[in-house]
């Protein structure tokens, strides 16, 4: 297994600074960041763990280093079934930006035993990207786990209620995001988002109304009825 300083410097030989720009304007930001895009990513995790597997090592030792292209690599290599509540926690609370709160969630957390807990607690928390966390995982869940019953998402809805009125952009977008990705599960859950979508429509709460109208649009756009319709 390479070392996280080799890791690194094959990250660094990846690094284009030209498109930090543009990333920048998608805020995409952070201290170190190199300007790895995320498919370079996923074809170093692949060189890394052709090799050795997945490394819980090398996971929690390129999260040390703060770079954000190695925080998401740590997701991509890591051992969900060695991530603890500790390393769950330690990690949420370093997020700085939303692409790396995304990836981990998707590559990671959502994979941990723990993780229905996590959504309830963290949906509950003020910091900006914990809550995001949150609602990031919500979304994951009902976009990967094909095991979990309507009934585990239909619980989850008094959070996007409660998450709904939070005007920051990154929890707002992501509540959506859950809301969404939830109604689009089936054709049970797409007729439960959507009045869900409506209710938050007519409340008086800015980001709430604004949710409300994403969701409706998405969840009764052509293309989720065709994908519900494929489903049967």
């Amino acid at each position: 297994m390479p070392t996280v300083e080799e890791v690194v410097k094959k990250l660094q030989a990846q690094a284009s600074p030209d498109q930090l720009e543009g990333m920048a304007r998608f805020a995409i930001n952070g201290e170190g960041r190199l300007g790895v895009s995320v498919p370079d990513m996923r074809k170093l995790t692949r060189e890394i763990t052709r090799e050795a597997g997945r490394d819980h090592q090398l996971a929690l030792d390129l999260w040390k280093t703060g770079i954000p292209e190695a925080m998401i690599l740590a997701s991509m290599v890591d051992e969900p079934g060695a991530v603890t509540e500790a390393q769950m926690e330690d990690w949420v609370a370093d997020f700085q930006s939303w692409d790396v709160c995304d990836q981990v969630c998707m590559n990671l957390f959502e994979k941990t035993p723990l993780v229905w807990d996590k959504v309830r607690d963290w949906s509950k928390r003020e910091e900006e990207y914990v809550k995001r966390a949150a609602y990031a995982l919500i979304a994951c869940l009902a976009w990967h786990d094909k095991g979990a019953s309507d009934e585990n998402f239909i619980a989850l809805l008094p959070l996007i209620k409660s998450g709904a009125t939070d005007e920051r952009n990154y929890v707002k977008k992501a509540v959506s995001w859950a809301l969404r990705n939830t109604g689009k599960r089936n054709s049970n859950l797409n007729a439960i988002a959507l009045q869900t979508a409506q209710d938050l429509k007519e409340m008086d709460s800015k980001p709430a109304r604004w949710i409300g109208s994403d969701a409706l649009r998405d969840l009764t756009s052509d293309a989720t009825r065709r994908r519900l319709e494929r489903m049967g």
